[in-house]
């Protein structure tokens, strides 16, 4: 605070630089643990059904405890993303202050299922942190988290690598890549066909049937489903049922803590806002060079994963999950997300699939190139398919 007792956040965002200082302090941090955010950690029937509210996911085995009574997990499931409301996978607050961060990638192995009653916890470790060039704001750095979930026993739910991308404000304000982006104007036929995905989507999810693995050919399609248009509901909805928020001296404590993460809202009476408000505000995302208000990193990585368990089934296990944001989706863009079936084969007596998965906006742009590992039940009594997905070793490529 200063002298006057008032606190030192300013009306606009700090002008932070990727200076030799901060890199070399940011690369210091490389190897050690970083404390988490302190978020949603608990699971019940409430906060499993508000999360998949939150995502948009009308699967019943994450949502309906009649339904799922009647299913091989005997009760309720968490979406397989659940465990990062906790700390979505990259997000922190080190390094490269007034830096702006956006992030870029998440490449997450499952291994158990969580459930109503249990409790998340989480270790943090900086894996890398590197300097690249970028057409959005000339220099960045890139940032390497890798984000262990564990439940209240010490039983790993999954492991993520999270990637984000440290752009200078000015630097991407003036290099205005995506100046002349306007918000798309939909025919109605375009409306009318989104409306069609979404409201038929239910009727679409495979459920209780199972989908053998000597069914599934390589280069089958699985079933498409659309996001969008995006607006603040959506936006809105996915802070909720993440858990986030915090409000008057929760939160003006945590901005008196970390002062250039946080503005005073000039045109709001200088209310206190985290500087990733652009998610929610469109002036402020145009401060930073986005054209108007985007989505967030796990949302978008959230969608994917329900297109592949609405196709897989019950009685599957999503093994693994990549998904990588390599454009703004902003206010009023709609995603499109499937993929093909890239592989089969078996793997320490598992039955597994890869998919090769697109985001594709409403503009046809690669938006989103994902990848994902499926492990499914087989007509070979040889394999076999554990409630908890941790006994295969999966092969997998870095994400670079």
């Amino acid at each position: 605070m200063g002298r006057t007792g008032e606190l030192d956040i300013t009306e606009e965002a700090a002008e932070g630089t990727i200076t030799p200082e901060a890199l070399a302090a940011a690369r210091a941090l490389i190897g050690r643990k970083l404390r988490p955010e302190q978020y949603l950690r608990d699971a019940s029937v409430d906060s499993l059904t508000i999360f998949a509210n939150g995502i948009g996911d009308l699967n019943p085995l994450f949502r309906d405890v009649e339904y799922a009574r009647f299913t091989r997990f005997g009760g309720l499931i968490a979406h397989p993303c659940f465990p990062w409301t906790h700390h979505w996978p990259g997000r922190s607050y080190w390094g490269l202050a007034g830096v702006h961060g956006f992030g870029v990638a998440i490449d997450c192995e499952f291994y158990r299922n969580l459930r109503p009653g249990d409790r998340t916890s989480i270790w943090n470790r900086v894996l890398d942190v590197r300097e690249k060039e970028s057409r959005f704001s000339g220099r960045m750095v890139m940032q390497y988290l890798e984000s262990t979930y564990v439940n209240q026993r010490d039983e790993v739910l999954c492991r993520a690598l999270g990637l984000t991308a440290r752009h200078e404000r000015r630097a991407s304000r003036e290099r205005g890549k995506y100046r002349e982006v306007k918000t798309h104007v939909y025919a109605p036929e375009e409306r009318a066909r989104i409306d069609r995905m979404v409201m038929t989507e239910g009727s679409r999810i495979r459920g209780g049937e199972p989908r053998y693995w000597e069914e599934v050919e390589v280069g089958e399609a699985i079933d498409e489903i659309a996001r969008g248009p995006l607006s603040l509901s959506d936006t809105m909805a996915f802070v909720i049922g993440s858990g986030r928020g915090a409000a008057h001296g929760a939160l003006l404590r945590h901005a008196a803590k970390h002062p250039r993460h946080y503005i005073r809202n000039k045109r709001a009476g200088g209310g206190i806002e985290y500087t990733g408000i652009g998610h929610h505000r469109e002036d402020f995302a145009k401060e930073v060079g986005v054209p108007g208000m985007y989505d967030y990193l796990p949302q978008r990585a959230c969608w994917f994963a329900t297109a592949v368990t609405n196709w897989m089934g019950d009685d599957a296990v999503l093994k693994r999950l990549r998904m990588e944001a390599r454009m703004f989706n902003c206010q009023g863009d709609t995603t499109f997300i499937g993929g093909k079936v890239a592989r089969k084969y078996v793997k320490d007596r598992c039955a597994l699939i890869d998919i090769e998965m697109r985001g594709v906006n409403q503009r046809g742009e690669l938006t989103s190139p994902g990848f994902a590992t499926v492990m499914l039940p087989s007509l070979d009594t040889a394999t076999r398919i554990p409630l908890d997905g941790a006994v295969v070793d999966l092969e997998l490529p870095a994400v670079r």
